[in-house]
């Protein structure tokens, strides 16, 4: 048993105490039954959408208003999150006032693709028999019955279409000229519910399509630094009432966290890890790699967990690639770095040679090679992908070539390989070095 210091007390630590909160911890985070994801607090823009989502759809279901609506927003951003949440919860409320028929884009690829699986999930909620060899005609025609039958009986429908934008770009948008039809007759109960990684999804649609569609737009946006922030603590909160056995440590751990969030080295980190990627499943995902890291004898989490976490979650092949390089191949980088600094956008072994030649006479520097060494390192990069052929010609010597790493992943690697001489970073940062 170790223990730790929290405002001058100390909290004694055991490794099964550690062990039962990063497992309440990790199911919290895969959405387990202790607490599922589902249960987490919305972004307070993310739950004003919740919420106007769940009047629309209230209104189909009780007053059988049909609507339509999009959810448009960055991948990751809590769209399908926040939909889920609101058919949960009217489920509970109207549990035999509606079904729901989901469909998407990227596995029904066509309209009678869509229109099957339409027609499936139909017989599989009303305990129809369900025909594989029915045409479309018969199809649509149980389709149109369908919705007949359910808003006599004051059923709602409520389609969900995943991929919103890929059925909008296909030729003639039958199905969904078809769905929103429908929404114009007396004679039906739906809803129409899209969701796209694309802004401009609606602005894909046919005329015929758009003048049937409620223009309704749900936008998500990716978390601020602080939101996440947040998100982190919320997620990363032990409870520390009755239902968690170890409460004091509990208090401690859900202190220690509270304190690391709010230092400014982590708020640097977190702030350069969500520069890529702002959602929060992703802010989520590096909670969890943290977690995962966490010392089992401190019972803690620290700053380098979470640096651990972001470099497992965005790994750098290339780096790692720069990194095992010989000197050799270091220069021959270096010098085409330069000819592109030079607005040379494509060049050859022979001019690449040409350079280097021109560069080690100018400077003392014992790693001078032959030309046929200098043509074996060039082949090793094309092979290692670090450049490829922006032409193809018969001999390699005269053959275009181009970088596939930038000027930062290009610095990196030299300061991250212990072989690089001090001479090719002068090289490197001063392109008009003599």
């Amino acid at each position: 048993m170790v223990g730790t210091t929290i405002f001058s007390e100390r909290i004694p630590v055991n490794r099964q105490q550690v062990n039962d909160a990063v497992t309440l911890l990790r199911r919290r985070l895969c959405g387990g039954l202790n607490q599922p994801l589902e249960q987490l607090s919305l972004l307070p823009e993310a739950e004003v959408n919740r919420k106007h989502l769940h009047d629309l759809l209230t209104q189909t279901i009780v007053n059988a208003y049909n609507n339509s609506a999009l959810l448009l927003g960055p991948r990751g951003c809590g769209k399908s999150l926040v939909l889920e949440r609101v058919l949960a919860d009217l489920q509970s409320t109207y549990p035999e006032r509606f079904s729901i028929v989901r469909l998407c884009g990227l596995l029904h690829a066509d309209e009678n693709c869509a229109l099957k699986e339409i027609a499936r999930q139909l017989c599989m909620e009303n305990d129809l028999s369900y025909s594989k060899a029915a045409s479309f005609s018969e199809n649509l025609q149980f389709f149109t019955a369908m919705l007949k039958e359910c808003a006599l009986s004051d059923k709602a429908l409520v389609f969900i279409l995943e991929e919103f934008d890929l059925f909008a770009q296909r030729p003639k948008q039958c199905l969904l000229y078809n769905l929103l039809d429908a929404m114009q007759s007396s004679t039906s109960q739906i809803a129409v519910v899209g969701i796209s990684a694309r802004l401009d999804a609606d602005q894909l649609l046919e005329k015929r399509v758009r003048s049937r569609f409620s223009h309704r737009k749900f936008l998500f946006l990716p978390p601020s630094v602080e939101d996440a922030i947040r998100l982190l603590q919320d997620v990363l909160t032990l409870p520390t009432d009755m239902n968690f056995q170890h409460q004091q440590y509990a208090a401690a751990f859900n202190m220690h966290t509270k304190n690391l969030l709010e230092k400014e080295s982590l708020k640097s980190l977190i702030s350069k890890f969500t520069d890529v990627d702002l959602s929060p499943q992703s802010v989520l995902d590096l909670g969890f790699r943290a977690l995962c890291g966490i010392n089992r004898d401190s019972g803690f989490l620290t700053v380098a967990n979470f640096k651990k976490a972001c470099h497992l979650h965005r790994p750098k092949p290339k780096l790692e690639t720069l990194k095992g390089l010989s000197v050799l191949e270091l220069y021959l980088l270096v010098v085409m770095n330069r000819l592109e600094g030079q607005n040379r956008e494509v060049y050859n072994f022979n001019t690449i040679f040409f350079e280097y030649e021109k560069l080690c006479g100018l400077h003392t520097t014992c790693d001078r090679y032959s030309r046929q060494v200098c043509q074996r390192a060039f082949e090793h990069l094309l092979e290692r992908e670090l450049i490829d052929y922006a032409e193809r010609f018969t001999t390699i010597e005269y053959t275009p070539v181009k970088m596939l790493i930038s000027n930062q992943e290009l610095k990196d690697g030299l300061y991250a390989n212990s072989l690089c001489p001090t001479i090719l970073h002068q090289w490197f940062a001063h392109e008009n070095f003599k």
